[in-house]
Order: C-alpha cells, then structure tokens, then sequence
C-alpha cells in the first residue's frame, strides 16, 4: 500500500505540474515582468522629455497618479501568495528528492542509527530532531546565497533576460538528462570526504555535519531538483523566494527522519528498495525536460526568433510526455534501470494518466485553448494552423482613421489574440481615439507575462468582453519587456528612473511606472484621447463579469466627459 501511495504522489506531479507552474507563475509575474531598470520608485513631479519621448505629458494629473496606486498594492498581495506558492512547489520537490535512490535507503540506515548510538528512545528522537533541523539550515543557507550572489534586482531581471533564460534552458536539459542515465552530477569526493569525516565527532556538531554529509552525498539525485526549484524561485525576482523554496524543500526533507524516529515500528511498512525509486527519478527527468522549453520560449519570444511557436512548443510536449507513456509501460529502457517483468497496477493507473494528459494536449495542436494551461504555452498568435480563426469575428473594419501604417505592428502582432486590432504606440492610439469618439484601453503587457496569456484566453475569448473591446474601445497595447532596439535619435534618459531608455520594452515600462506609479503587468488602464485617466486602473481579474464592469465604467465615464 505504502508504494502504491508513493507512486500517486509521482502521478499527482505530473499531471498538476504544468498547472502548478502556471498558477505559481501568474501570480509572481504580476510584479516581475517589467525590466529591473525600471523599478525604482520615487514620487512623480515631472513626465518625460517630451523632446526625447513624446509618451508622458505634463498635463498627468495628481490624481492620474493616486488612482494607479490601487494596482501596485494589489501586487504587493499577489507577492505573498507568490511566497506561498513557493513553499508549496519547495514542499513538494522535497517530498519528490525523498524518493530519490539516493535518499529513500538512508531513511531507516539514518534513524537506526540515531536509536542505537542513543541508547534511549528520548535521546534518539532529540537527536533526530537536531538533525532535520540542521537540514533545515543547510537548504535554508542556500537559498539566502542565491539571493546575495544575484541581488534583488537582478533576480527580477531573470524572468526576461536572454541570457539567464538561455543559460536556465541548458541547465534543466543536463538535469534531465542526469535523471535519465545519461551521467551522476557530483560533487568533489575530496570535499565531500572532509565532511563525512566532521560528522564522526560528537555532540551538535556531529549531528549538523551529518545532515550536511547527507545533502553532499544526495546531490546526484537532489542536485537536478534544487537547481530547478532555486531557478524557478530566483526567477520571479522575489528576494525571499529562494530562502523560501528551500525551507519547504528542507521540511519536507526532514520530515521523515523525525517521524521515523518518533515511531521507528514505521520503518517496517516501508517499501523496499529497488528499480521503482528508479522509475521515479526518470519519471522526474521527463518532467525536467518539459520544463526546460518554457524557459526557451521566453528567449525566442522576447527577442523575436520565431522558432518554438505554440504548435512547435505543444509537439515537444506531447513527444516528451507520450515517451514517458512508454516508458511506464516498460517498453523503454534506460541503462541504470532493472528489468521490469511485469506492470504494476500502480504503474499502470500512472501511464492512464500520462496518457490522458497527452490526448489532452494534441487538440492544441489545431488551436484548441487548453485553458489550464494557457498562461504557460506562448501566445495563441503564434500559433500558424488554427481552426478557431475560421469561426473567429474578425476585428472592427469601421474604425478607419487617417493613420497609416501602425508603428511596431510588424514586431508584435504575433502578441496579439487573432481578431483583435490594437495600436502598439500610445501616441498614435491617442489618435484614433480623438477621431474615432472612443476612448483609449492601454494594455500594459509582455510576452513573458503569464498573467496576460491567463486573462486573453480566459477572459477576452468572453464574447461580451470581446464584443466591448472590438467596438468601443481603441486599444493600445504597449509591451513593456520587448528588447527591440530603438532608433538611436530616440534614445534618453528618463527622469524617472534616471536609466538610458534605448529599447521599446524599457520605453513602456518607463512610462508605465513614471505615469502610473506601477510595474506590474497586465495593467489595464482606461484614458481619453489626451491621457486623462476615466477610471481606476485594474490588473489580473479572470472573472468575466468583472471585467466587463470595468469596461462599462470606463466607456460611461468618456461619454459622460463627451457630454459635458
């Protein structure tokens, strides 16, 4: 029964994880997306140059600026059930690193010994406790160190950073590929000797260099989980996600030992070794290598490579996952694992699953929403083949101004949901709005924001709220995280942030956050044609109905300054 429960924690895993991601994802980005060079704040007295950016005017009002203060608290409270959510994914990667074959056969070796060199069940269940809590403060450490090597600051540039996103692809490959066989991520023996010899001497320290001994020595297995877990963290740019993602990762660690020790007629019910814990670190490296494509993603669409567009990041899905089918089926095997002379009920209800989750995932391939996990494939625009443009309302064709060509349309109409026509330039936009009669919905978003993806395909698909957005609204959708380079004649300082603003990403943001007071994306903010805010600015809200009232709002408060 024990290995049966394991092994349904394993199959809970795999089909929650890209929901989990999502959903940990949406509420970090909130506040992560902007660029990190425009997240200093300070109280706006003056709007940009307008000679170097014709964006911010000094006619923003005071209360232009009080009422976008209501989003930026929002964040701060989607902050904390980022940190939540960050315990929770550490808690559960722990939990996972139990299983792991280089830890689950130390559990009843580990707690033996604690009892035996104890000689009183009293001392050994203090003893034991000493220990997870020594656990505890290691991972702990490690967290703290990851936030003091990169700084606050740069931990939020992670999320849309070529570079990093790159570099975190690559790394997740070699995890997973350590997880399948392919090599042992180790650590130098040498060290790894000098501690285990540490955890010989007695007292609290012997205890502490025990738990550290055993982190060392389980890093080939744990070493793949924690790298994932702290780029994860690192990468939403909280300053305690680290710190906090290790804590759940090291309580749930630690957990076992103590319990063990407080009731050692448990070890008993424990399964035994063998080629299931196996199974589980290949099951654990098909997920690494799915997980890796997201990071990839961030780099092909922030700097416009084209090349993992949603159907191409769906058929590497649905490949990595259907192999993992197989695999649990045994018709695959890697070469550290043992003959498999018979399928497990466990092992089977697991490949149901697995299977299940890829026969959901083939209908993307033709466009369908995949609503659970939207907010983590690349947007829908990118898709090339989809069934849903032949039925799709096309955009309003009567809202024809004396503007030409839309500035940056060639750069991100890959962004926007099919049978939407925004403007990408706030000036132009203002434009249309003064000849058209309607007033202006500016979309502060990225294409890293998770939060945005969530709230097209969950809330603009609404036919209401499309409805609303196509006939009464010119909408502005400015990208605050692009790294397309501007013209060199329209580069500047800005006298917010005091940064050199040189690309259409930091030129949104800068705006954004100098006109605004917020960074955080998506940001919906409802203006006429000369940027006087209507009503309070609104963020992430997957509820239909509340949109659609906000929208409302907005178009009732233009007409009435029309009127007046």
């Amino acid at each position: 029964m024990k290995k049966v429960l394991l092994l349904l924690l394993m199959a809970t895993m795999v089909i929650a994880w890209p929901a989990v991601k999502s959903y940990a994802l949406v509420i970090q980005d909130t506040t992560a997306t902007a660029p990190s060079d425009d997240i200093v704040f300070t109280e706006v007295g003056s709007a940009q140059d307008s000679a170097a950016n014709n964006v911010v005017k000094d006619t923003v009002k005071k209360d232009t600026v009080k009422s976008s203060v209501a989003p930026a608290s929002k964040s701060v409270d989607a902050e904390k059930l980022t940190l939540w959510q960050t315990f929770l994914k550490g808690l559960l990667f722990g939990f996972a690193a139990i299983l792991m074959p280089c830890i689950f056969p130390m559990l009843p070796l580990t707690v033996s010994f604690f009892t035996k060199k104890a000689g009183s069940k009293s001392k050994a269940v203090g003893q034991a406790l000493i220990y997870g809590v020594s656990i505890i403060i290691i991972y702990v450490a490690l967290g703290m160190l990851v936030t003091i090597a990169f700084g606050s600051d740069a931990l939020n540039a992670l999320s849309t950073n070529g570079i990093f996103n790159a570099f975190f692809f690559l790394m997740l490959v070699v995890f997973g590929a350590s997880f399948l066989g392919a090599f042992e991520i180790t650590l130098p023996s040498a060290f790894v000797n000098k501690i285990d010899a540490k955890s010989d001497k007695g007292g609290l320290m012997g205890i502490f260099f025990m738990a550290f001994s055993l982190a060392l020595v389980s890093f080939s297995c744990t070493g793949p989980l924690i790298g994932t877990l702290l780029v994860d963290a690192a990468s939403k740019g909280d300053r305690l996600g680290p710190a906090i993602g290790m804590f759940g990762f090291s309580f749930a660690l630690a957990i076992p030992f103590a319990l063990f020790a407080l009731f050692p007629s448990l070890l008993k019910s424990l399964p035994k070794s063998g080629g299931w814990l196996n199974s589980v670190k290949v099951v654990l490296g098909f997920i690494e290598l799915a997980f890796a494509f997201k990071f990839l993603s961030n780099v092909d669409l922030a700097y416009h490579l084209n090349l993992l567009d949603r159907e191409v990041f769906l058929a590497i899905w649905i490949a990595i996952f259907a192999l993992m089918g197989i695999y649990l089926l045994g018709k695959i095997k890697f070469s550290h694992d043992s003959d498999l002379p018979y399928l497990s009920v466990p092992r089977t209800f697991l490949a149901i699953i697995v299977f299940a989750w890829v026969i959901y995932l083939i209908p993307g391939m033709w466009g369908a929403p995949l609503k659970s996990i939207s907010a983590f494939l690349p947007p829908t625009a990118t898709q090339d083949f989809d069934l849903n443009n032949l039925t799709a309302s096309p955009a309003n064709t009567g809202n024809k101004t004396s503007i030409g060509e839309k500035k940056y349309a060639e750069l991100f109409h890959r962004l926007t949901p099919k049978g939407f026509d925004p403007y990408y330039d706030f000036e132009q936009a203002k434009q249309a709005s003064k000849e058209l009669g309607k007033p202006v919905l500016i979309d502060f978003t990225g294409w890293n924001c998770v939060n945005c993806r969530k709230m097209e395909n969950n809330v603009w698909s609404n036919p209401e709220v499309a409805k609303r957005l196509k006939n009464d609204f010119v909408m502005a959708e400015l990208v605050v995280d692009d790294k397309t380079e501007l013209p060199v004649e329209e580069h500047y300082v800005s006298t917010f942030s005091k940064k050199k603003i040189n690309t259409i990403g930091k030129k949104w943001s800068d705006f954004q956050a100098a006109t605004f007071n917020s960074n955080s994306q998506p940001q919906y903010v409802i203006v006429d044609g000369d940027g006087n805010v209507l009503v309070p600015p609104q963020g992430a809200d997957y509820e239909p109905e509340n949109y659609i009232k906000f929208l409302d709002k907005g178009k009732a408060a233009f007409q009435k300054q029309t009127n007046e």
